[in-house]
């Protein structure tokens, strides 16, 4: 067991933008805005942290050599693709776009007064020249509650299955795993490094998020207990408090190693966990 090395990300540091229709956060460089600091963290390439107003969304537009999900936390979200794939996603669902050679789709919010608040995350495959691929998945409040959910998993990975609608992990064509879990307070949940899903990696990194679930705000998290307030504490001593909207990039891991996430706040906390080869 090696010292991991934390490094905290506070909410208010993320890139993003406020275009009326769409509210965003940037983990890493997207768009307009760039960080040579934060362009991908292993697999990981995108994390937007996403609102879009009732009646808008993302017209028609191409992808290709990218495995990209969402990750619904309020509000619907309607998805057409090129495939001929259909469909109005809620909380709970999990939409995968396996590019590959090329995919054209939109996403809108369709609903009258609602937003959809979600997560765009983007991550590299580890093989190009795929066909396209689509998945969906869903994952209730109840199997997230005060545990920490494998969301999403390797195509490779045993107990995944490669069909569109199935249950468990959602499949990606990249080195990653990605978890959830609705913390209450005063509750724990504990993650285990797996194996690297390559021999050559050279170890594991880890990425830990508090979801912004009590509305957008562009200044620091609140820390005074009101909300969700997540501990994120390794075997040796290391830890980083989050607020919602903070994260924390975990390096120097290896297959075994712990990390404990608790919840010190005053409401259920949406915590997001990623997992890469170094």
């Amino acid at each position: 067991m090696g010292k991991l090395l934390f490094q905290y990300r506070p909410s208010e540091k993320r890139g993003g933008a406020d275009h009326g229709w769409l509210k965003t956060f940037h983990t890493f460089s997207f768009a307009d805005y760039y960080d040579p600091s934060f362009e991908n963290f292993g697999s990981l390439r995108v994390i937007n942290e996403d609102r879009v107003a009732p009646r808008t969304g993302f017209p028609t537009h191409p992808h290709r050599e990218a495995e990209i999900f969402s990750y619904i936390v309020s509000g619907e979200l309607s998805h057409k693709d090129s495939m001929g794939n259909v469909e109005t996603m809620k909380r709970g669902d999990v939409q995968m776009t396996s590019g590959g050679t090329g995919i054209r789709h939109s996403e809108y919010n369709n609903h009258p007064s609602e937003q959809c608040h979600f997560l765009q995350i983007w991550a590299m495959p580890n093989q190009r020249g795929l066909p396209p691929k689509y998945f969906g998945r869903h994952f209730t409040d109840e199997d997230k509650k005060d545990k920490l959910v494998e969301i999403v998993a390797p195509i490779t990975q045993e107990g995944v299955v490669e069909e569109r609608d199935a249950k468990g992990p959602t499949p990606i064509h990249a080195n990653l795993n990605f978890y959830a879990s609705l913390l209450s307070p005063s509750a724990s949940v504990t993650h285990t490094l797996r194996a690297p899903v390559q021999a050559s990696a050279s170890g594991k990194l880890l990425y830990v998020q508090l979801v912004q679930t009590s509305g957008f705000n562009t200044s620091a998290a609140s820390k005074d207990g009101s909300t969700a307030l997540v501990k994120v504490a390794g075997e040796s001593g290391e830890e980083a408090v989050l607020g919602e909207g903070d994260g924390v990039f975990i390096r120097g891991g290896a297959v075994g190693d712990k990390v404990t996430l608790t919840n010190q706040g005053g409401k259920v906390g949406e915590v997001v966990v990623f997992e890469m080869d170094a």
